[in-house]
């Protein structure tokens, strides 16, 4: 009879754990399928708008060029979702390089960058020069308020910079322009200088440097050849304006709203421009 039970016994015990061990088993199973379900959930459905481009991100100096080509015009042109850039304009639908491309740029903050969508290397490109170029400032100007969406309110257009590079100092050999806020120092030079600018280049010192300065008059830069008002500064800057960094900042004359112009051979422009937008209280 001892012996009896102790089989039994033996038998329950078995039993049990071979039922404990695919109850586990089961659970398991079922919190895989579970997790899987959440993490669906949690993502959405793939929208039909989604990019279908691999989301891995170029490196090195053509990053840039690739980001807009291979990314932002591809999903536009098939998608009509200009990701991961915040704006693609192209003015043939059907020609990828007929127009130019706006991100946000990698450092982050209040810092944006217009990006022709043909292959361009920089400020010394003799197409921009052409009278048929699209006109890259003003286009830039256009997208200020991408500035004022970050911020949180409206930024007023004395605090915004343009800035193209000098050519020695880029990171990117793809032609872009900067826009951001302007550096305090920078915002301040510019408003003790306005009675001096006039529609021919002169010296002026912001932040420490010296720059050539003039002015544009008007609320924005459509009627105005940038690029060949720099051209117009020297042989020298007409024939090497990879050279010259080139700056644009918003202005409100006595006799109307306006722009600075400063073109120069030292430090490159973007040092006088600020992503904290510090200037109209972006607070970083």
């Amino acid at each position: 009879m001892l012996i009896l039970t102790r089989r039994l016994a033996y038998c329950m015990s078995s039993t049990m754990r071979l039922f404990l061990l695919v109850c586990s088993v089961a659970l398991a199973v079922s919190m895989l399928f579970s997790s899987s379900a959440m993490g669906q959930k949690m993502r959405g459905p793939k929208s039909a708008t989604e990019s279908p481009i691999d989301p891995k991100q170029p490196m090195g100096r053509s990053a840039l060029r690739q980001i807009v080509q291979e990314q932002c015009v591809v999903n536009w042109q098939e998608h009509h979702n200009p990701a991961p850039c915040e704006r693609v304009v192209l003015a043939d639908p059907n020609n990828a390089g007929s127009g130019y491309a706006v991100l946000a740029a990698s450092g982050g903050g209040a810092h944006y960058l217009l990006v022709p969508t043909r292959t361009m290397t920089g400020i010394e490109s003799g197409e921009l020069l052409d009278p048929d170029a699209p006109n890259y400032f003003a286009e830039t100007w256009h997208m200020r308020k991408l500035i004022s969406s970050f911020v949180g309110h409206d930024v007023p257009r004395t605090v915004v910079g343009l800035a193209i590079g000098i050519a020695v100092s880029r990171a990117q050999d793809q032609f872009h322009v900067n826009i951001e806020c302007l550096q305090q120092d920078a915002f301040r030079a510019l408003r003790a200088s306005s009675d001096n600018f006039t529609d021919a280049w002169s010296p002026i010192a912001v932040a420490g440097s010296t720059y050539q300065a003039r002015r544009v008059m008007g609320d924005g830069l459509d009627a105005s050849n940038v690029f060949e008002l720099l051209a117009g500064l020297s042989p020298d800057a007409r024939h090497h304006m990879g050279n010259y960094t080139l700056i644009v900042a918003g202005m409100q004359y006595k006799s109307g709203p306006g722009f600075a112009l400063l073109a120069g051979t030292g430090p490159s422009g973007e040092i006088l421009l600020d992503s904290s937008c510090a200037v109209a209280g972006g607070g970083g």
